[in-house]
């Protein structure tokens, strides 16, 4: 069954029978994301004379949102070190960390510490941003691909409800400092978005708070954006920008927890449409009210459209970057708007939501 071809009363078949992941493939994921997220609290940088330590390992990426793909995991482990004291010094040290990760992984995979097969990706800079490879294990189907990335802990400990999950407190809010010194290190730096693996937490609570049927709706939205990408190749917008523009769509659009799935979709691709018009932005973990703050947001918004700002990092726009990529999926948008997915049973169009 094709999306293209599905009709817009059968999008949540589609979504259940195609997107979904199924019961045994979220244990296999979580099981080999429970084997690196020990080796790397266990394991790495204990017998270092530097002193550093992991504080932490956050899972992200579509396994930390709660939007995993069926057949497709992508898992980014943001491991935070202590004794880091800025941005400056994760930007400075980060190759270090990755090079010793890689050599501890390498160690396992020759001791055969674990009943699994590490396939490291080569990492190809001086200074890399983080260490690809891929687990495999008898027990898994396919293989499970990780991205670790090191990380200054400037959020430390953020409190935590109990239920749902553990995740962070709704009303939780960052102090305004460690923007400003984000926003001040990242200028000083030119690095803006360098960072925002320091934020993977708030990032991972902005997106799996949301209703189950938002995050099916961010599966569609996903699996549409692979299909292009696969048609298309580069440049297109991050993924994650699709993601944020689902939230804003469903939260500017409709807001309630059930919705019809074919309304939601085409108005997200409508906003795709319009990407010259879009400014976006949530204070959910930073505002106008620190005039640091105030200044450099006032600046991001200023910039040339589309601008989609990272609800968990004032710094990362998103919206920017190669001024074809967003032209070219705005046309393959432009033309998925005339397919079965968008029309009723009687060939009328579903509508979108007004925003």
């Amino acid at each position: 069954m094709d999306l293209s071809n599905t009709l817009a009363r059968d999008l949540d078949r589609f979504i259940e029978n195609y997107l979904l992941p199924d019961t045994s493939f979220r244990k296999e994921v979580k099981q080999a994301i429970e084997i690196i997220c020990a080796f790397l609290k266990e394991r790495c940088f204990l017998h270092e004379a530097h002193q550093v330590r992991v504080s932490k390992v956050v899972k992200g990426g579509s396994s930390g949102k709660g939007t995993t793909l069926r057949g497709r995991s992508d898992a980014d482990l943001v491991v935070f070190l202590s004794h880091l004291r800025s941005f400056q010094e994760q930007f400075d040290r980060r190759g270090e960390f990755i090079r010793e990760i890689r050599r501890q992984l390498e160690a396992c995979q020759k001791t055969c510490t674990f009943a699994v097969e590490f396939e490291v990706r080569n990492t190809t800079w001086d200074n890399p941003r983080s260490l690809g490879f891929v687990l495999r294990s008898p027990s898994l189907h396919s293989g499970v691909e990780f991205d670790v990335l090191p990380a200054f802990d400037v959020l430390g400990q953020v409190p935590r409800s109990y239920y749902p999950d553990s995740q962070i407190q709704e009303n939780y809010k960052p102090d305004p400092q460690i923007y400003v010194k984000l926003i001040r290190e990242c200028e000083s730096l030119r690095k803006e978005g360098e960072f925002s693996s320091c934020f993977t937490e708030l990032q991972r609570s902005f997106l799996k708070q949301r209703p189950a049927k938002v995050k099916s709706l961010i599966r569609l939205v996903k699996h549409w954006y692979q299909k292009c990408k696969e048609k298309l190749g580069n440049p297109l917008p991050p993924q994650y920008a699709l993601e944020l523009l689902t939230v804003y769509a469903w939260e500017r659009g409709n807001k309630e927890t059930y919705f019809r799935t074919a309304q939601g979709f085409q108005t997200v691709l409508k906003l795709v449409q319009n990407y010259k018009k879009l400014c976006i932005y949530w204070t959910k973990y930073y505002n106008f009210e620190n005039p640091v703050i105030a200044e450099y947001l006032q600046k991001q918004l200023g910039k040339p459209r589309p601008v989609i700002l990272d609800p968990a990092d004032p710094t990362g726009n998103l919206g920017g970057g190669h001024t074809q990529s967003w032209p070219r999926l705005a046309r393959e948008a432009e033309e998925w708007l005339s397919y079965p997915c968008f029309k009723n049973a009687d060939g009328s169009p579903v509508g979108s939501w007004d925003i």
